[in-house]
């Protein structure tokens, strides 16, 4: 199967190529997929793209005009790809489930960490040899309470790691988890109820027209002064602008993420010489109380490789023609 590998990161292609094998012929570009890149894809049976690649409608009939068949993405979210037009245009698609749950949750805890403990500054600091610590102060997490927004993979690993921290543990997902009831004293709340207890509040859950903007003032105003929010999940659950005035008011006590609603065509990018032109980005990470990374929670070593896999035993399974359990549909829900 020939196959055009869109977005190419140069820390993925020994993990592709080794989990290749040979295969398939892959053909590796860093051009994100759009509706003007698109074309490049003509005379290939599949394409893989990963979370920042556009496939909208648009796109997707450009690539099925083109000849493409398959398209295999190299993330767990997939809220870029229009499921439904894909199916109906006869594209088959699949995605690379839980590939880094540890990885993600372990992410959002070092966030957490730093962005208390104010690592960042401290380190800034003593390379100037400045050993001072009026503006290092953070908080104990044992006994604070931490709201966990989706207990699937990730959610579920964070309820573990945050109770080894002695937290008391709020949930909200559409189903109840009992084994983290019973076992690490969970309680589920509706979301309003949770924001209002919670001192820490960590999203772990999908970008869906439900969730979109789901943090917005009308949220944040139930939240405890101080509360400290963390995002490894996607950078649309929050309403950036209305999250900028409740942290510029005092309000929250901090932002910690890994996402931004407006990353496409900024992230994975290096910009260090030109700048870049969004300004909501700029004021958001001149904000000392926001710790930012660009969307690197997924990178470890051991995700890197399990995506490869997935990503090729996607398309070994088509070629074979054989189900693919990863394919999605209509119905595919990831929590």
């Amino acid at each position: 199967m020939k196959v055009l590998v869109y977005s190419t990161k140069d820390f993925e292609m020994d993990n592709l190529k080794k989990a290749n094998g040979g295969k398939h012929k892959l053909r590796f570009i860093t051009d994100t997929l759009d509706t003007d890149t698109a074309v490049l894809a003509a005379g290939y049976d599949a394409i893989s793209i990963f979370s920042n690649d556009d496939a909208s409608l648009v796109v997707l009939e450009t690539l099925h005009d083109l000849g493409v068949k398959y398209i295999t993405l190299r993330s767990t979210g997939y809220n870029n790809v229009s499921i439904k037009s894909a199916k109906r245009i006869g594209l088959k698609v699949a995605y690379a489930p839980e590939y880094s749950p540890n990885a993600i949750a372990e992410h959002t805890v070092a966030l957490l960490l730093a962005l208390n403990r104010k690592l960042v500054q401290a380190d800034a600091q003593v390379k100037q040899y400045n050993f001072s610590m009026d503006d290092l102060v953070g908080f104990d997490l044992n006994g604070k309470t931490v709201g966990i927004l989706g207990t699937g993979k990730i959610g579920s690993i964070l309820v573990r790691i945050f109770h080894a921290f002695g937290c008391k543990l709020l949930a909200t997902d559409l189903t109840r988890n009992q084994y983290l009831e019973s076992h690490y004293d969970l309680k589920y709340l509706p979301l309003e109820e949770m924001c209002k207890k919670a001192d820490i509040i960590s999203i772990n859950a999908p970008l869906t027209y439900e969730t979109h903007h789901l943090f917005r003032n009308s949220l944040f105003k139930l939240m405890k002064k101080g509360t400290i929010l963390i995002n490894t999940a996607r950078g649309g659950i929050v309403k950036t602008e209305d999250l900028i005035n409740n942290l510029k008011k005092g309000h929250l006590g901090g932002y910690a993420t890994d996402v931004y609603e407006n990353e496409r065509g900024i992230f994975f990018q290096d910009h260090s010489e030109k700048g870049i032109d969004d300004e909501q980005l700029k004021e958001l990470i001149s904000l000392s109380q926001v710790l930012l990374t660009p969307h690197q929670a997924f990178a470890t070593k051991e995700a890197l490789v399990r995506i490869a896999q997935t990503t090729i035993h996607n398309l070994d399974c088509w070629e074979e023609g054989r189900g693919c359990i990863n394919e999605l549909g209509y119905e595919t829900f990831v929590s």
